[in-house]
C-alpha cells in the first residue's frame, strides 16, 4: 500500500507551476500514527491529550511540531520515544508496534532506535560523569570494547564541537555547552530517529543558531529522521516540514519549497515565509479552521455556507 499526505490548499490561489512544494510520497514511511487517542487521569478527571490524531514521517525528513501548551505536542513526542503508549489507535515506528511491544522491547526499542534531547540538561546527563563518560554510559550494552566505546565518545564530541570539554562536568559548562555534549549522548547508539523537545529554549540565540547547524549537518549527512517539539518560530521556520498540533489533532503544515531549501543550503537560514500553509482533510474529509481564519472570515457561528466555484472551495459564514 502506498501512503501519501492529503493535504488542502489554506489561501494562496495563486500558486504556479514554478512554486514546486516538497510533499514526500513514500511506500513505507517510518513513523504511521492511526486515529491515535491519550488519555490522562488527573484528579479523577479524564483528559484527553490526543483525540484522533493522524500522521505519517518518512525516513529522513527534518520537521518541527508545534503548538499551544497543552495541544498534544510533547505528548506525541513521548509516544514515538515510546515513553508512554496510546489508549486506542496506533503508532508504528520503523515498522515496530508500539501497541504490542512488552516493557522489554521498548526498552530495547529506546537504546537503539530513538535519541532523545531534552530542553533540562538534567534530563540528558549525569552530573557525576564527564562528557565522553556520560556518552559512555549510554553504550554500556553495546558490544564495543572500552576502548573502542571511549574512541567513539570522543568523536561524538569532535562532532558536535566539545571535544575540549571531554574531561568537564555538566556543572562546568555553559548551558550551551551541555546542551550540546547531551546532542552527542543522544547519537552514541546510532538512532534512526532522533527527538528533541524544546532543544534551544534554555539557550541563548547564538547557542540556538549552532544547535539548529548541527542539526542540519546530522540530518543531511548522516541522513537521520529529526523532529523537533518547539515554540521558537525562528527555529522551526529551519525545518523542511511544520506540523501544528491543535486539540490533540494535526491541524495545518507547513512545507518548505524547493527553491527555498536551496537559499536555506547556501545561506544557513530562512525565514516562515518559505513555506506554503495547508490545512489536513482527516479520513471523514473534515478540515479544522483555527481561530485566526475564522476571525478574519467573519464566521462567529458553527453553520457555514459551502460552495464550489471554479474548482475551488468557498467556505462563507451564515446569512
Amino acid at each position: 500500500m502506498r501512503w501519501r499526505e492529503v493535504f488542502f490548499l489554506r489561501s494562496d490561489d495563486n500558486i504556479n507551476n514554478n512554486d514546486e512544494i516538497n510533499i514526500n510520497d513514500t511506500e513505507e514511511p517510518l513513523v504511521y500514527c492511526d486515529n491515535v487517542v491519550k488519555l490522562f487521569k488527573k484528579d479523577k478527571i479524564e483528559v484527553m491529550a490526543l483525540q484522533g490524531l493522524d500522521l505519517t514521517i518518512n525516513k529522513g525528513e527534518f520537521m518541527a511540531i508545534i503548538g499551544k501548551s497543552g495541544s498534544g505536542k510533547s505528548t506525541l513526542l513521548n509516544m514515538l520515544g515510546g515513553l508512554c503508549r496510546p489508549s486506542a489507535g496506533e503508532v508504528m515506528m520503523d515498522g515496530i508496534n508500539l501497541n504490542t511491544c512488552t516493557e522489554k522491547e521498548l526498552v530495547n526499542y529506546r537504546k537503539k532506535t530513538v535519541g532523545f534531547v531534552w530542553q533540562k540538561s538534567g534530563r540528558n546527563l549525569f552530573n557525576y560523569l564527564t562528557s565522553v563518560e556520560n556518552i559512555e554510559a549510554v553504550m554500556c550494552y553495546s558490544n564495543l570494547s572500552a576502548k573502542e566505546k571511549r574512541e567513539k565518545a570522543i568523536e561524538l564530541l569532535e562532532l558536535v564541537g566539545m571535544s575540549h570539554k571531554k574531561n568537564s562536568l555538566p556543572q562546568e559548562m555553559s548551558g550551551g555547552e551541555q546542551q550540546r555534549v547531551a546532542i552527542a549522548v543522544a547519537l552514541a547508539n546510532d538512532p534512526k530517529i532522533l527527538l528533541a523537545d524544546e532543544p534551544t529554549g534554555a539557550v541563548d540565540s547564538a547557542t540556538a543558531k549552532h544547535i539548529l547547524t548541527l542539526f542540519k549537518t546530522l540530518n543531511r549527512e548522516k541522513k537521520i529522521t529529526i523532529i523537533i517539539v518547539t515554540h521558537d518560530m525562528k527555529l522551526a521556520s529551519q525545518v523542511d516540514r511544520i506540523v501544528m498540533i491543535a486539540d490533540g489533532k494535526i491541524s495545518t503544515e507547513k512545507l518548505m519549497r524547493e527553491q527555498y531549501r536551496e537559499t536555506m543550503e547556501l545561506l544557513g537560514e530562512t525565514d516562515i515565509s518559505s513555506h506554503e500553509e495547508y490545512s489536513i482533510l482527516d479520513k471523514a474529509n473534515r478540515i479544522k479552521l483555527d481561530d485566526e481564519i475564522l476571525k478574519e472570515a467573519g464566521i462567529d457561528s458553527k453553520k457555514v455556507r459551502i460552495k464550489v466555484e471554479d474548482g475551488r472551495v468557498i467556505i462563507l459564514p451564515e446569512k
